[in-house]
């Protein structure tokens, strides 16, 4: 396709061409094994280089220096030979698809933790300490900076010889080599602080070390910031001609440029922008640089869509466009787009479920693909079953679709039930959140699937026992999922119609009222996201939750969004109160409240009492089914867990029934849909 022509270019940089202009970015994938490549990990990068992507680089954020430790996100840890053998199967694995490999390296300085790994002393150009990771730091002495000069050097020594086409020194989110240029954090009075040149010393000798080591045959680029957000840091101005140098004197080979610093709880929200973020707010920075240096540019920052992509290169403000998430989404994005099947990319829909998780410790996971980073045991292409069966699927949320999906996929004749008149669950109540709308993307990718597999979709109608039945299936999946658990507190039972759910309000089955409590028992989405709808409606709303914080479940870019609509719309943050009992008195409602530790009584008088408090299952059709089942209902959990497909059953009956997704339990999107396509990949 001609509108995506720019796309496919190749592109040389220095001995290395990366065969189209679409990359995977550096990102942490918590994959790894003891500091070492894993299976895991590998499979998960070879899967993009099938899928037709350009370059990828591996193992955010790897560490040089034993006193960087990477155990805090499972990182590479660089900083010893031993890698090396692993790092070489990992370059034939994605070479083996025709993409280039190459790997970001760091030193994290003070932007870690200490009592970790090895317990270092961690280190800094002037001893102080990261608001977000609290930790304290030693001022590096001279002899510090020597030695993590040569670590640098040998580290990249190591990825030479492993294989890798090159690496990316990290000196962006406040990392050490830009610690020294901030003066926000370099209050040195030595030959490598308070000067221009003397801030980039450190820098700058890294990079000679680099090049004095491996020679002129070995691509080496920087990522940086084009501006940290931050008074007393680096602005737009300096970074540029930090950029400049950098080209000008030939110590890079590439500058891959994002915007905001990383320091702060805000500022780490910008890195890794959400669906609340427009697209590609930070582009403005790597286009001023790109349009100044003479060396290719990258830029990754909120681009999940190839047309987006192919203008942004097109227009010449970068050469190589990063859609990390994008491929985490869907690995198969450019020969989807190459072969003019574009309508098939599941595009990402910005919910940062990956990147919330890999700010916590836990695995990179993606909140639709469920087979992301799982490539050892579910196919990102799911193949055809040796027959075809009748297969029908109770439930059109997240669980049923993908289960409706994966089981076409197979082959299978499915017919697929949703009372709603529309598909989608509970995500067609997400999305109707501010900020959260292109959460029915979601839905919409599996919906389109649905119709190009020709899935008997019977939508408006509840399934019932005699409807299953006369489709004479053999195999039933129901994934009726949850409905809002009010039920969870006795005193709010005593007095019913004093308490509505938020899925009603998101809903429209009730209307918000002016002053509204929202009691947030569950501390995930669903409350922020009901009150954040409440404030937008002109409500004044008060947050109150038993939990240490607000929205305490929500991830390291997901808060800081939330926590700065509420004090923007004046919402109200209250903490460590328990909703006990709610009742009417002249014509409002009086909220009684008990504190979580001393429990003293409070009260709050309001317009209306919203509580957020999870779903329970909607279970009553499977336990009607059950007894007609071969397998009583049940899977076998060891053949789930590792892969394997369920035994055939010993008994009599008329169909295999199987339940997924909320129905058996309350959990999450991912987990719904994790939940259809590791059974349903083997039906």
């Amino acid at each position: 396709m001609a509108q995506f022509d720019k796309l496919f270019e190749p592109l040389k940089i220095r001995n290395v061409v990366i065969r189209n202009r679409i990359v995977s970015t550096g990102h942490a994938e918590v994959y790894s094994d003891a500091g070492l490549p894993s299976e895991r990990q590998i499979r998960y990068h070879a899967e993009k280089a099938r899928g037709g992507i350009g370059l990828t680089i591996c193992g955010g954020s790897s560490s040089v220096s034993i006193d960087s430790p990477s155990a805090a996100w499972n990182g590479l840890d660089v900083s010893h030979d031993r890698i090396v053998p692993h790092l070489s199967r990992f370059a034939e694995a994605v070479h083996e698809h025709g993409a280039a490999l190459m790997i970001q390296l760091t030193h994290m300085g003070r932007r870690s933790r200490w009592d970790i790994q090895n317990w270092p002393h961690l280190v800094s150009p002037s001893g102080i300490g990261e608001p977000v990771h609290r930790s304290s730091c030693k001022t590096m002495e001279i002899e510090d900076i020597e030695r993590i000069v040569r670590d640098f050097g040998q580290a990249v020594r190591r990825c030479k010889e492993a294989g890798l086409d090159g690496a990316e020194i990290s000196a962006a989110h406040q990392h050490l080599i830009d610690q020294f240029w901030s003066p926000r954090t370099n209050k040195r009075a030595d030959r490598y602080g308070g000067s221009f040149e003397n801030r980039l010393r450190f820098g700058v000798q890294i990079f000679e070390e680099i090049r004095r080591v491996v020679g002129d045959d070995f691509v080496v680029g920087i990522r940086m910031c084009g501006d940290e957000f931050h008074p007393d840091g680096l602005d737009q101005a300096e970074l540029l001609k930090i950029a400049r140098f950098h080209a000008e004197h030939g110590l890079v080979d590439f500058i891959d440029v994002i915007g905001s610093g990383a320091d702060t709880h805000a500022m780490m929200a910008n890195i890794v922008p959400n669906m609340a973020y427009p697209p590609e707010p930070f582009l403005y920075l790597a286009s001023r640089i790109k349009s100044e240096v003479d060396v290719p540019v990258m830029h990754a920052q909120n681009i999940k869509d190839p047309v987006s992509a192919a203008r942004i290169v097109s227009e010449g403000h970068v050469d190589l466009i990063g859609m990390t998430r994008a491929h985490i989404a869907d690995p198969h994005l450019v020969n989807k787009l190459r072969e003019g099947r574009s309508d098939e990319i599941r595009q990402c829909v910005g919910a940062n479920y990956c990147i919330d998780r890999n700010y916590r410790g836990a695995d990179v996971l993606c909140i639709q693909n469920a087979a992301t980073g799982r490539e050892r045991s579910i196919p990102h292409i799911v193949p055809r079953a040796a027959r075809s069966l009748r297969v029908v699927v109770v439930g059109g949320g997240p669980a049923g679709m993908e289960a409706a999906r994966v089981c076409a996929q197979r082959g299978h004749s499915v017919t697929l039930f949703e009372k709603a008149p529309a598909l989608g669950g509970q995500i067609t109540l997400a999305a109707r959140a501010p900020a959260r709308d292109q959460m029915a993307g979601i839905t919409r990718w599996l919906s389109m699937e649905l119709q190009r597999l020709r899935i008997d979709l019977r939508l408006g109608r509840a399934a019932d026992l005699q409807s299953v039945r006369a489709l004479a299936p053999q195999v039933v999946v129901v994934a009726t999922g949850g409905e809002p658990d009010l039920a969870g507190q006795p005193l709010w039972r005593a007095h019913e119609g004093n308490v509505v759910s938020s899925h009603a309000l998101l809903a429209g089955a009730v209307q918000p009222a002016a002053s509204v409590l929202l009691y947030d028992r569950h501390g995930g989405y669903a409350g922020s996201t009901c009150a954040d709808f409440l404030a937008q409606r002109g409500c004044l709303v008060e947050i109150v939750t038993p939990d240490l914080m607000v929205a305490e479940d929500l991830g390291g870019t997901t808060r800081p969004v939330y926590l700065k609509r509420f004090y923007e719309k004046d919402v109200i943050l209250t903490v460590n109160l328990s909703l006990h009992e709610v009742y009417r008195e002249g014509g409002r409602l009086v909220a009684v409240l008990r504190n979580e530790f001393t429990e003293q009584a409070e009260e709050r008088a309001v317009d209306q009492v919203v509580a957020e408090n999870g779903v329970r299952p909607v279970e009553s059709l499977y336990f009607e089914l059950k007894p007609l089942s071969r397998n009583r209902g049940q899977i076998d959990l060891e053949c789930l867990s590792n892969g394997r497909p369920q035994p055939e059953p010993r008994e009599d009956g008329e169909f295999v029934l199987y339940r997924i997704g909320d129905c058996v339990s309350p959990r999450d999107i991912h987990a719904a849909i994790y939940d259809a396509i590791r059974l349903c990949k083997d039906v």
